[in-house]
């Protein structure tokens, strides 16, 4: 079986690291982690004009109506870029929860706006009593809050996970973040270039998505489509991090000659690269179970996960020790990669999450 992208796929993945290079280079980055912008709206709207938050969106509702194999093109280069940009919460997340749970009249009036780029989406789950501990409640008026919401502030909609004394005990609701009845207090994370927010609900109007009592089986499905995409954009950006560490090894002299030709430097590079193409690989059997919807993706989301996290957190590690003293300052851009992936590592539930529900895949598969 072949993983491989088709020829018209690599031609956009050339087309999008174009674009990004000339309009979100380390520069642009710094500028967001440095500034009181929430996030780079110039770049948001650049990239809604090149229809990459439609890429999934049926044409009935604006779209581009193009696969997951697209998608994962994009996710991966604006990952490599580091892009200071609300996409993942916008399109992983919400798109996909419109997409998979709403009703007709529910994509009618919000699909070709986020297809736009005219709206951001958001998702919120995490509560005050930890993960998995739901006590927000109401369907269609809401109260309760929500911790550490990625782009919360900036967001004009969020999917929100409700308690239900239905079904499996969870419900979504879909809640305008405009409204006076929502409250947001903006959280500072590690990585200030992708904006946080805690929300307050206080009988908050609401429309329920998808049916009630269905919650928890609906997080779990969109978790995994979303993993496998977070996943991409994680291995993107921890081949930034190989390659700013091969060229400042390189170009870096000591004792007379380039530090990349001493064995400690070597194997710090080949062990993440090591790293990296396995993610990758891990990646692409992602991609292919989240575009065609196969049985595998629980398993495959989870592998694609875990390799992942730990390639990028191993590569952006690695390339400030490559730096040696000077990757550890300010003036480096090897911060960004290390940022990232420390907050990425995070959205979506932690690694040790994601290595239980590998086991379990792992557990399922053997017993069928």
């Amino acid at each position: 079986m072949n993983f491989e992208f088709s020829e018209e796929q690599n031609l956009l993945r050339e087309q999008a690291r174009g674009f990004l290079a000339d309009n979100c280079s380390m520069k642009v980055v710094r500028q967001a982690l440095e500034s009181d912008s929430p996030f780079d709206a110039d770049l948001w709207r650049k990239v809604a004009e090149m229809g990459w938050t439609a890429t999934v969106i049926p044409e009935e509702f604006d779209g581009l109506g193009l696969s997951y194999l697209e998608l994962s093109v994009i996710a991966d280069e604006l990952g490599r870029a580091v892009a200071p940009l609300p996409f993942s919460s916008s399109v992983y997340l919400a798109t996909e929860a419109l997409l998979a749970y709403g009703s007709p009249e529910q994509k009618q009036n919000l699909l070709p706006r986020l297809a736009s780029g005219e709206i951001i989406g958001t998702f919120a789950m995490a509560e005050v009593k930890g993960e998995g501990a739901i006590n927000t409640t109401g369907t269609d008026k809401i109260s309760g809050t929500k911790l550490a919401v990625p782009d919360a502030d900036i967001a004009n909609i969020c999917v929100v996970v409700v308690k239900s004394d239905q079904g499996d005990g969870a419900s979504l609701c879909l809640v305008d973040l405009d409204q006076a009845e929502v409250s947001k207090e903006v959280v500072y994370t590690l990585d200030p270039s992708r904006s946080h927010a805690n929300l307050t609900f206080n009988s908050a109007s609401a429309e329920l998505l998808g049916k009630e009592g269905e919650g928890n089986a609906a997080v779990e499905n969109l978790f995994n489509r979303a993993a496998v995409l977070f996943a991409w954009e994680q291995t993107g950006g921890a081949d930034t991090a190989l390659e700013m560490a091969k060229e400042y090894a390189l170009g870096r002299y000591a004792f007379g000659r380039p530090i990349a030709s001493y064995q400690a430097i070597k194997h710090k590079l080949a062990h993440m690269y090591v790293n990296n193409t396995l993610a990758r690989s891990n990646c692409y059997y992602g991609a292919w179970a989240l575009n065609t919807n196969a049985p595998e993706l629980p398993l495959a989301a989870a592998t694609a996960r875990v390799s992942a996290i730990q390639a990028y957190y191993y590569a952006g590690k690695e390339n400030i020790q490559t730096h040696g003293g000077m990757g550890f300052t300010w003036e480096f851009d090897c911060q960004f990669m290390y940022r990232r992936s420390q907050l990425l590592a995070a959205t979506l539930g932690g690694e040790a999450k994601w290595q239980e529900k590998l086991v379990t895949a792992l557990e399922t598969q053997a017993a069928a």
